[in-house]
């Protein structure tokens, strides 16, 4: 176990309810997961300032049912801020809690419930619903009424791939703030889906989602995929030419309009390697996957896959797209950490022993350490590694399995390491362009990391990315529209600036903070020149940390995904370390450095009634400059937020069956 920074703090006795003062309105330096806590997860806060003690108390009744001392303040260089960690793991039982610290104020209500991410997994794949090409668009989320009618149905101009004339380019999900699609970050999203799906079938085979198929033949979750795969499949050039298009755009980018009034002439971009071999990891992966439920299906997606591995082993250089003409250069890298991906999907698929021998040759080619920490379009080994090593067919080589499983591990420990250091919990240091779903993503190393070495520091580390990105961070804000205490509003994604309508889609992932560049437009946005975890804006001008995008919802399915049903069953170990001092409580003095336990009386509130929308609550201003906070308005009681928040704030252009075919393991 790797002891977060430990503090004291004791549980109240259950025969002594303590009535605290009158709740005042929450305070932003008191910085909370809004979505809420899993009852067996470490449950953390981040405090700015210097408190001396904190107490958690539960809404149901008043009761004050812990109290403690933060871990000793802290600079977190990230924000520039000082900052100190008020840990109540202790605390488990389901009800709606909120923390008070002694000058400096309380913080806003949240949920501690066994599946807490429930509704806010529903609602992020509601995104991608969002999301749809081709298709009427149609659906409602606190109150408002989102959609569009079928839009780019010309999809589209063949002449960039040398062949004058259209095909059928029509379906799929538009990718980030813009109407373009793109096959590099399209698999990404498939891909990370598909995994999900692999790691945590059990959990969502039953889950229903608000789209048109909902309650056919194939689960909810397989079929909101299935429309992206099939858009996937009409780009590759034809069924013996295993070229695949790079992405499917305009010339420009369109003006802030509806999908359905963007009539622009839209084309087939000539084809890269990079974008082939991806191609051919996620059908290979989708063949698998699908199998057990539409064999006809499985089976296109398989001969689509080979037919364009095929094609990569008979041209092995790397050929970057040809863009010109198009926006610019975009989701265009070198193709060997791509190349890998297909080796291992489609060996993952077929155990085919050549296809083995490439993936092997390609791990033994790479560079140590072999799994990078912090990965996402531009670096996908890390996606073939997880799949070679997770994979249950036989013919691997011990050895190499073996250093690639102590390869996920170290980088594990390496995220866990980062994750203690800093003050809001985040497992990477670095911060640029869409990192916010990089952290989620992270949860893909940390959770196989769990199965392969069983560990509560990974499993914690990956929640607490959670609780960073549902409200525990400098701005004391959800960066998930729609979800949690007041998330973004002003998003750089075209549907939601167009429809009329106040709040934005919902279920979207804004990139985050990063040291944005001076950006041109109306209005002209300067460089921030701020810590970089200092510098998130509410602002759709803003696409360098307010674009939404495909790849990092994905992530964020994933990360939700891994706690559904309450995730690994197996209890935090944070807030176990020795403690200087003693908590205080009015049924006595805890024992100094002890967690103690969470208090059994019944407690209010019901499990996974979590933020449904976006919260409307009064906030107090703390900061000024790029990382804005602002005043709003108050409410107590359960943390199932209705309503919309007007902000002032300080939008990217670019932006249950087994088979044998199923050979990938399911966590548990």
């Amino acid at each position: 176990m790797t002891p977060h920074r430990s503090l004291s703090l004791s549980v109240v006795g259950l025969s002594l309810l303590v009535f605290p003062k009158p709740a005042v309105a929450a305070d932003t330096d008191v910085r909370v997961s809004s979505v809420g806590y899993l009852s067996l997860r470490a449950k953390r806060a981040t405090i700015a300032g210097a408190p001396s003690g904190f107490t958690v108390v539960r809404e149901a009744d008043a009761a004050v049912v812990l109290s403690g001392a933060p871990a000793a303040p802290v600079n977190d260089a990230d924000t520039g801020e000082s900052v100190a960690t008020a840990d109540f793991t202790a605390v488990n039982e389901p009800g709606t809690y909120h923390l008070e610290v002694a000058g400096i104020g309380r913080s806003t209500s949240f949920s501690i419930a066994p599946d807490v991410y429930r509704n806010a997994f529903v609602t992020t794949m509601l995104g991608f619903y969002g999301w749809r090409c081709g298709t009427a668009v149609a659906f409602d989320y606190a109150g408002a009424h989102y959609g569009y009618p079928a839009c780019h149905l010309q999809d589209a101009h063949t002449d960039p791939l040398g062949t004058a004339g259209t095909r059928d380019g029509t379906g799929g999900w538009h990718d980030a703030g813009d109407y373009g699609k793109y096959t590099v970050n399209a698999a990404l999203a498939a891909g990370t889906l598909l995994a999900a799906w692999e790691d945590y079938r059990p959990a969502l085979e039953p889950v229903a989602l608000q789209i048109p198929e909902a309650g056919g033949a194939l689960p909810d979750f397989l079929d909101e995929i299935r429309y992206e795969l099939v858009w996937l499949l009409k780009m590759q050039y034809s069924a013996t030419d295993g070229r695949v298009a790079h992405k499917l755009v305009e010339p420009t980018h369109p003006a802030f309009i509806m999908p359905q009034d963007d009539t622009g002439v839209r084309s087939f971009v000539p084809y890269g390697t990079a974008a082939t071999a991806d191609f051919v990891a996620v059908l290979a992966q989708a063949s698998r996957v699908y199998r057990p439920y539409d064999a006809a299906f499985a089976d296109q997606c398989l001969a689509a896959a080979r037919v364009s591995y095929d094609y990569l082993q008979a041209n092995p250089a790397n050929v970057a797209a040809d863009e010109t003409g198009f926006i610019g250069t975009q989701y265009s890298s070198s193709d060997d950490d791509d190349r890998l991906w297909a080796a291992a999907e489609l060996w993952a698929t077929t155990g085919d022993a050549a296809v083995l021998a490439d993936v092997e040759s390609r791990i033994g080619a790479l560079a140590t350490p072999l799994v990078s920490q912090d990965f996402d379009w531009s670096n996908l080994k890390n996606l073939g590694l997880l799949s070679y090593v997770r994979s249950t067919r036989a013919g691997r080589s011990d050895a190499v399995a073996s250093k690639v499983s102590k390869s996920i591990t170290a980088a594990a420990d390496a995220l866990v390491a980062t994750h203690e250091a800093g003050g809001y919990g985040r497992d990477l240091s670095n911060y640029y362009w869409g990192v916010n779903g990089s952290l989620a993503r992270t949860c893909m190393l940390l959770q196989t990391a769990n199965v392969i070495a069983p560990n509560p520091d990974y499993v914690d580390t990956c929640s607490d990315q959670l609780a960073f990105l549902f409200g525990r961070n400098s701005y004391d804000r959800s960066m998930v529209t729609g979800l949690g205490l007041n998330p973004p509003l002003h998003i750089h994604h075209r549907p939601s600036a167009s429809d009329g309508i106040d709040a934005p889609y919902p279920g979207l992932l804004v990139g985050g903070a990063w040291t944005y560049r001076a950006l041109s437009g109306t209005p002209a946005i300067p460089a921030c020149t701020l810590p970089a975890g200092a510098c998130w804006v509410d602002q759709q001008e803003n696409y360098e940390v307010n674009e939404v995008a495909v790849n990092w919802n994905a992530a964020l399915v994933y990360a939700l995904a891994s706690f559904l049903g309450g995730g690994p069953q197996v209890a935090s170990t944070s807030g176990q370390g020795g403690a200087a001092g003693s908590g205080n409580s009015a049924a006595g003095t805890g024992a100094s450095g002890s967690a103690g336990t969470a208090a059994n009386a019944g407690g209010g509130g019901s499990p996974g009634s979590e933020a449904a929308a976006g919260a409307s609550v009064k906030r107090r201003s703390s900061k000024s400059g790029c990382g804005c906070r602002v005043a709003g308005a108050s409410s107590s009681g359960m943390a199932a937020w209705l309503g919309t928040m007007f902000v002032v704030l300080c939008r990217r252009t670019r932006r249950g069956r087994n088979t044998a075919a199923n050979t990938r393991s399911i966590a548990t």
